[in-house]
């Protein structure tokens, strides 16, 4: 049976990212983010709904999603589903909890402009957003590349 475990998310983290490291020095990060949906109902009723997801990034994207996000920051998460379980060691039961595995993240916003700065690219915060790990196709279309004709979808 085949299987496929990917997620892409678009939020605000809720918190500053939580940079630890392990005792063999591999970084790990714990995001809290913030995904909104919003919505009408039929009566014409703007509705708000918000899903909080825990996020773990680690080595070299958790040290640099630790080193310019923060409370706030807007951010796109790729990555995978993992269930964590474990014994309460006050009541003895068993608990579990959903969480995303960070694969590939890119900055989303502009950061703060610089007083005389006159190309927006130069102020923007880190300049390589994608990091290594994510494929560039995967998470950037360059402006430069037409979309497809309509005669060359398959279906």
């Amino acid at each position: 049976m085949a299987s496929y475990n990917k997620v892409i998310l678009v939020g605000n983290l809720t918190r500053d990212p939580e940079l630890r490291y392990t005792p063999k020095g591999m970084a790990i990060a714990k995001l809290g983010l913030a995904v909104n949906r919003v919505w009408r109902t039929e009566t014409g009723e703007t509705r708000e709904e918000v899903t909080f997801v825990d996020v773990d990034a680690f080595s070299k994207q958790a040290e640099t999603i630790a080193q310019y996000m923060k409370k706030g920051s807007p951010i796109l998460i790729e990555g995978r589903l993992r269930l964590d379980t474990w014994d309460d060691k006050q009541t003895g039961q068993k608990r579990s909890k959903l969480g995303v595995v960070v694969e590939g993240f890119q900055f989303l916003g502009g950061g703060t402009r610089t007083e005389g700065a006159t190309d927006p690219a130069r102020s923007r915060a880190p300049a390589a957003a994608t990091t290594a790990a994510a494929p560039a196709a995967a998470t950037e279309i360059p402006a430069e590349v037409p979309p497809p004709e309509e005669d060359d979808v398959p279906f």
